[in-house]
């Protein structure tokens, strides 16, 4: 017999949807022909239609096809930024993306969780930043509650559970810091050119 008491979960606590059930379903209908579709439909114009919803957009923003944005009006994105192709942005909390950033293909940025140690496992949602200049490289998932910091690489395929710092390379499951971004300090500075950084 589990404690678990999945019956007694309440949707309504622990989460401000932060609109009316009429202009989710409107957001949800455009999501499905023009975010989650693989048609190339312009940045420029899937960047008026989040404005539209409530979304802080930036200038020159990239936004590939299959993009999944929950809430558009808790989205924050600086300008020159890039979103990859079907980038999961589960944003219960505010997610905040800075300026030149890349998110690459199927990150997974996830602000909903759970409260496993209370049997009706309450939401315990927390927001998410990507400071500026940071890479998000393929396939990774950040965790509720992370800041990226600013210049920070982030490998394919990492889990991050931490906060990372600025201008380090960081890698792994757990994600740690491996290295500096800029050897040398230079904004040209190469590094390994081998290492497992992911694609933009």
């Amino acid at each position: 017999m589990t404690r678990v008491r999945n019956d007694l979960f309440d949707a309504g606590k622990g989460l401000d949807r932060g609109r009316s059930k009429l202009v989710e379903a409107v957001w949800y209908l455009l999501k499905c022909f023009f975010f989650l579709s693989p048609l190339p439909w312009p940045s420029r114009f899937k960047c008026a239609i989040l404005r539209r919803f409530g979304a802080v957009i930036g200038r020159q923003v990239c936004i590939k096809p299959r993009v999944n944005i929950h809430f558009p009006w808790k989205l924050h994105i600086g300008d020159h930024a890039w979103i990859g192709e079907e980038v999961f942005i589960l944003n219960f909390e505010p997610v905040t993306i800075g300026a030149h950033c890349c998110i690459s293909q199927r990150d997974f940025l996830c602000t909903g969780n759970h409260d496993y140690r209370q049997a009706d496992m309450p939401y315990r949602n927390r927001p998410i930043t990507v400071e500026d200049g940071a890479w998000v490289g393929a396939q990774v998932f950040v965790a509720p509650g992370v800041t990226i910091g600013a210049e920070a690489v982030i490998t394919a395929g990492a889990v991050v559970t931490r906060n990372q710092p600025p201008k380090m390379v960081c890698s792994g499951n757990p994600c740690v810091p491996v290295k500096n971004r800029w050897p040398t300090g230079g904004i040209n500075d190469g590094g390994d050119a081998n290492a497992p950084i992911g694609s933009g």
